[in-house]
């Protein structure tokens, strides 16, 4: 069982309108990327998922890959955030063809900034992961939108009319 004094909740819950975390993660690009890349420049979809090449992490990436160029005319970037590292997140890229990066957050920091490494259940058994959620991040780095415990079935669509929405 699980401790959850192991990785107390964090001090403060984001909200839609804070200013987004700011961040520097090594990707699947060969890079490190911060979210200050894109301030001024461009909206971040920022998703967070459990474990690549599961069947949800799965449906969920493919969804955001087949409408990724409906997300570049609108003007925003699509990066998935999981504790899995590099070697996992080539391998899940190269595998379903994803044509964003994945970022490798192996220490959780970034998903405790975001408050969604938060203490799980399944089948009787707790343990510490990724609650799947996506972040809409305006291009000043201001939170618009938080979709938490996320169905990934059409997921994509709904952050997709927001974007739009916000891009109005």
């Amino acid at each position: 069982m699980a401790n959850p004094a192991e990785n107390p909740a964090p001090a403060h819950k984001l909200s839609e309108g804070d200013p987004a975390p700011n961040f520097t993660l090594p990707s699947s690009t060969g890079q490190s990327i911060s979210l200050a890349d894109y301030r001024g420049k461009q909206s971040v979809v920022l998703y967070f998922y459990p474990k690549d090449d599961t069947p949800g992490c799965t449906i969920e990436a493919c969804g955001f890959r087949d409408t990724i160029g409906d997300y570049q005319r609108a003007g925003a970037a699509v990066l998935g955030v999981s504790l899995d590292n590099l070697n996992s997140h080539l391998k899940f890229i190269d595998k379903f063809s994803l044509p964003f990066p994945l970022l490798s957050d192996e220490r959780h920091e970034v998903a405790d900034a975001y408050g969604v490494y938060t203490l799980k259940q399944m089948y009787g058994r707790e343990y510490w992961g990724i609650e799947r959620t996506t972040f809409l991040i305006d291009q000043h780095g201001t939170i618009a939108k938080i979709y938490p415990k996320v169905k990934v079935d059409d997921h994509h669509y709904q952050v997709l009319k927001d974007l739009k929405a916000l891009s109005s």
